[in-house]
């Protein structure tokens, strides 16, 4: 018997410490996991935009606050705003830590925008079968920009990558063809041509190549320890995906058109519900927007004039005065809403128009209803009695009772009215309604 407990008591030490150890080796795994280098990984697949914008800075920031050794942008994009992607690369240039921008997976591009973004990266890498360039400038619905416009901004775009790109020691004319000329060459090519810095097959390969290279940061000149790093992934939210979709200016544009009409047609007729709601929640996401949107409170201020010029209208005989000048604020504060030159980021003619034309329809609609109930003598109430006609319900000698719509009142007549006479109400006096003989019935 003691044998046997002796058997089970090591049995059961075997196990305890075969947990322990177990334990302590994956304790001890962790831990070498924490000693590796961190590396930040994002992703960008799509075009370029102040949502994207701001997830890239917030994953930045991140990235410094958690004393990641890089960060990677992996990068498949068609182009986009300029004024976003110089808001990306000012971000990228500023951060206290590498930001290397890698063109990946394979058949992925990083075109127009993208191709800008990757040039000005502290590390710029591609993987087999992808392609970079074709960064020529154009309009916001794709078409060109001609006249004295394109060249201002060809030659502002043109030096001010070529300043970046040369101060990376890259090639610089090559990123002026680009522009010029939307050239655009293959990983391999971009290599030779030395417009990026590696190409690799993978993120685990790209960490493990660029090991050891340096690059000039504010704090000065640093050496990148990635080989063998962690990566930790970057996911975007739910407030990424939301502002993705609400931060195209003609959507935060009519966002806020909709917030507007929805909380004045609530206010006008309190207890509808549904138009509060709905101008409640298209209002919010349209400020939600316009938080990385390059606004003109000039043209937010002209909108909202317009919104009071179309309600005083409603509640002041101006002779259409009003109303016109809502609609000249409310063309103005709709061409001035974004503040800059870059047509992709301005409210869209073919949104102004039928916008501007549908809100001032609706406040011309409903003055003219207004004004239609304030020339119609009264319905309701003791003044609506005036002029109805009704029925004698007793004799009327000089007093007696009256039924008028239904209703019975005291009415006094000027003379005797048989019951069961048709009468009409000439006027109201307090509670007593003074009739005569209606002689047309």
């Amino acid at each position: 018997m003691n044998s046997r407990r002796l058997l089970t008591f090591m049995g059961v030490l075997s196990l305890g410490v075969f947990f322990a150890l177990g334990g302590s080796l994956e304790l001890f795994g962790n831990q070498t996991g924490q000693d590796r280098p961190l590396a930040y990984l994002l992703d960008v697949d799509g075009t370029i935009n102040p949502a994207l914008a701001d997830y890239i800075m917030k994953g930045i920031e991140k990235a410094q606050a958690n004393k990641a050794t890089c960060v990677v942008i992996r990068m498949d994009t068609p182009g986009g705003a300029v004024t976003t992607t110089k808001t990306i690369i000012k971000d990228m240039i500023n951060a206290a830590l590498p930001v290397v921008v890698y063109v990946a997976p394979s058949g992925s591009s990083a075109t127009s925008a993208g191709a800008l973004i990757t040039m000005a990266a502290d590390i710029a890498a591609m993987a087999s079968g992808t392609n970079i360039g074709a960064a020529h400038p154009v309009g916001g619905q794709g078409e060109d920009i001609g006249g004295t416009m394109s060249e201002k901004i060809l030659n502002d775009l043109t030096a001010y990558i070529r300043s970046i790109v040369a101060k990376k020691g890259r090639n610089a004319e090559w990123a002026e063809r680009s522009i010029r000329e939307s050239a655009s060459i293959t990983a391999k090519e971009a290599l030779e041509l030395k417009v990026i810095d590696v190409v690799a097959d993978s993120v685990p390969d790209l960490l493990d190549k660029i090991d050891g290279l340096t690059v000039e940061k504010r704090g000065g000149t640093l050496a990148l320890q990635t080989k063998g790093a962690r990566v930790e992934r970057v996911i975007p939210g739910w407030r990424f995906k939301i502002l993705d979709v609400v931060a195209n200016p003609n959507i935060a544009y009519m966002l806020m058109m909709i917030g507007g009409i929805g909380i004045m047609m609530e206010l006008y007729h309190p207890g509808m519900i549904f138009p509060g709601v709905v101008g409640g929640i298209c209002l919010l996401l349209a400020l939600f927007a316009l938080q990385v949107l390059p606004v003109n409170y000039v043209g937010i201020l002209l909108i909202i004039l317009s919104l009071i010029l179309f309600i005083l209208e409603v509640k002041v005989a101006s002779f259409g005065m009003l109303a016109i000048g809502g609609i000249i604020s409310l063309t103005l504060g709709s061409i001035m809403l974004f503040e800059t030159e870059e047509s992709a980021m301005r409210v869209s003619w073919s949104v102004i128009v039928p916008t501007v034309a549908a809100v001032s329809a609706f406040f011309i609609l409903l003055v003219g209803l207004v004004t239609r109930a304030w020339l119609k003598p009264p319905r309701t109430g003791t003044s609506g009695l005036v002029g109805e006609m009704g029925v004698a319900v007793t004799d009327l000698d000089l007093e007696g009772r009256v039924s008028v719509h239904g209703e019975y009142w005291n009415a006094r007549a000027d003379g005797h009215i048989p019951r069961g006479d048709k009468i009409r109400v000439l006027r109201v006096d307090k509670l007593l309604l003074v009739v005569t003989r209606d002689l047309s019935a």
